[in-house]
């Protein structure tokens, strides 16, 4: 088995029956508690799915939610408190997702809950600047390295809004993205790569026209020498870089060291902008986001950001900000447009204030310590049951790949993809069974919040080794 982190370490057990420590107290043996005597049913989820389908595409709102990549009927959720969720059939789930990462403080935190009460009986939508979007501007300008804030409704919605102003300022027209590197559905950056590390790209999905993924590269991630072949070929056109600041959606890939550095300088010394997507690390990965685990130590920060949410408390909210000058250049202060009806909606943006200011260090340190134990306890219950697999981190997020340790850590996409995708649905199904809810995805994140506490921890302890049987039983 390979870890990798990117600024921590994990700590290991020597043995699954000789309990885990974490920070917040012990955590007994693995397989301690009762054991599950019945799975979950889901008869209500399994009607509800059916008239889904019915009236959605694929019964779901996004894609991820139907549960394709893993099988089975997705469980629609009535519920959640803390670290719990509770379906529409009334079974309880420690949740590993955490609505894919916004739920730092766990689910109706009740200080966020009489925030956003409060918040709703004045009214939900104004059309009109509130004094909450200014705090929580003034929040995010705190924590992390941007001078100006916008806020939008969505991390796509942020991630569109940067390029467009990367370009306006510039006045180019390239970008650049990384494979396996995923900014919401714009269409530019719904790119698969071209035939060469220069070339352009090509459309990534029906839908996208070749005209809107022609003017983007797209590149492998943590490969410097493909960045440098690009500016060289490409150089005086090329209006900013894209990437996320530690890829959580093809799996935690995080950056090698200095890699995010190293970007940062090559983009400013060919005039473009280097554009950090932190929508899922922003806030989430460590109190100042994946820049605080790299940027904040080696000196460097990037010309725009995304955020999106941690930064909503869990509601539709998004944002992306960077230095004055580049930043001025939106209108209505400058000529590059941008609106938006909900932007900066009072509800939204009370929920992320409330949040951010009860994430304090004590808060990270306890997700921290939680996540170890789990990263652990998986290892050594995957290596009991002699899966091959790779523990990699940023910050407080984790994913765990069914991969050889032998060929090393995955490092980008192509990596990623080697992943036994088979090996995890049994995996996957086998802890939903002992009521886990993990990301119904081999690619995906999984997060922990301030409220798993030792139930929650030790209910996952407990499935871990019976999961690896599992997959074990199903990998390649």
């Amino acid at each position: 088995m390979t870890q990798v982190t990117g600024t921590q370490l994990v700590a290991h057990v020597t043995h699954p029956r000789v309990g885990v420590r974490s920070r917040f107290g012990l955590v007994g043996p693995l397989g301690d508690n009762d054991p599950v005597t019945q799975a979950p049913t889901a008869p209500e989820s399994d009607a509800l799915f059916a008239r889904a389908r019915a009236v959605t595409p694929g019964g779901v709102n996004s894609p991820v939610r139907a549960f394709n990549a893993v099988g089975g009927t997705p469980r629609f959720i009535r519920s959640a408190s803390g670290a719990w969720l509770t379906d529409v059939d009334g079974n309880e789930y420690v949740d590993l997702i955490c609505s894919w990462g916004p739920m730092l403080l766990g689910h109706a935190h009740p200080e966020v809950q009489a925030a956003v009460t409060a918040a709703i009986a004045r009214g939900t939508s104004y059309g009109a600047p509130t004094e909450a979007e200014v705090l929580l501007a003034e929040e995010i300008v705190e924590r992390a390295p941007v001078e100006r804030v916008r806020f939008v409704s969505s991390g796509t919605e942020a991630t569109m809004s940067a390029i467009r102003l990367a370009r306006g300022f510039t006045g180019r027209d390239v970008i650049i993205k990384f494979a396996g590197c995923y900014h919401g559905h714009v269409d530019s950056l719904l790119a698969s790569a071209g035939s060469g590390l220069a070339t352009f790209a090509t459309p990534g999905t029906p839908g996208v026209p070749e005209s809107s993924t022609a003017l983007t590269l797209v590149l492998p991630y943590n490969d410097r020498a493909a960045v440098e072949a690009a500016f060289a070929e490409h150089g005086p056109r090329i209006a900013c870089l894209v990437t996320e600041a530690a890829p959580g959606n093809m799996g935690v890939v995080p950056p090698e060291p200095g890699f995010n550095k190293f970007l940062a300088e090559t983009c400013t010394s060919h005039g473009a902008l280097f554009v950090s997507d932190e929508v899922m690390t922003g806030f989430r990965a460590s109190r100042l986001g994946q820049w605080g685990l790299d940027g904040a130590v080696e000196g460097w920060r990037p010309d725009l950001m995304t955020f999106g949410k941690v930064m909503g408390g869990g509601f539709p909210a998004a944002a992306f900000g960077g230095r004055a000058d580049v930043m001025s250049r939106l209108s209505p202060e400058g000529p590059v447009y941008q609106a938006g009806t909900l932007s900066g909606n009072p509800i939204a943006t009370t929920a992320g204030l409330a949040t951010l200011r009860l994430a304090t260090d004590e808060v990270y340190a306890h997700i921290s310590s939680a996540g170890d134990t789990i990263k652990a306890a998986a290892s050594e219950a995957l290596t009991a049951a002699g899966v091959p697999h790779v523990v990699q981190s940023a910050g407080t997020m984790f994913s765990v790949f069914f991969t050889d340790p032998a060929d090393g850590p995955v490092r980008d996409f192509a990596d990623a993809s080697r992943t036994d995708t088979a090996a995890y649905a049994a995996f996957f199904h086998a802890l939903l069974e002992r009521r886990v809810y993990l990301p119904p995805s081999a690619y995906e994140a999984w997060f922990l919040s301030s409220a798993h506490d030792d139930r929650a921890v030790q209910t996952v302890l407990d499935a871990l080794p019976a999961a690896a049987a599992a997959a074990a039983s199903r990998g390649a």
